[in-house]
């Protein structure tokens, strides 16, 4: 079963990241950005195939390991 996982800070912190890729797009001339917020997207392939088991499994790899629960919030979803 293949799933992705989508990991962006959380609101009300700083986003260096998306601050910096903002500022850049005005620069460019998109005058029309107004917020960026910049998050990263991972895509897993688990040889389990109970959807129950593989939402557990994965939220349990996002709480260890994939996203840093005090500044960032994740969401899984099937593909």
């Amino acid at each position: 079963m293949k799933v992705r996982v989508q990991v962006m800070p959380k609101d009300g912190l700083l986003d260096p990241q998306g601050e910096a890729i903002n500022i850049a797009l005005i620069n460019m001339g998109f005058i029309e950005v107004k917020n960026v917020r910049q998050g990263k997207l991972i895509e897993l392939e688990l040889e389990e195939t109970d959807k129950i088991v593989v939402k557990n499994r994965v939220e349990d790899m996002c709480q260890r390991l994939l996203a840093n629960s005090v500044i960032e919030s994740f969401q899984v979803e099937d593909i």
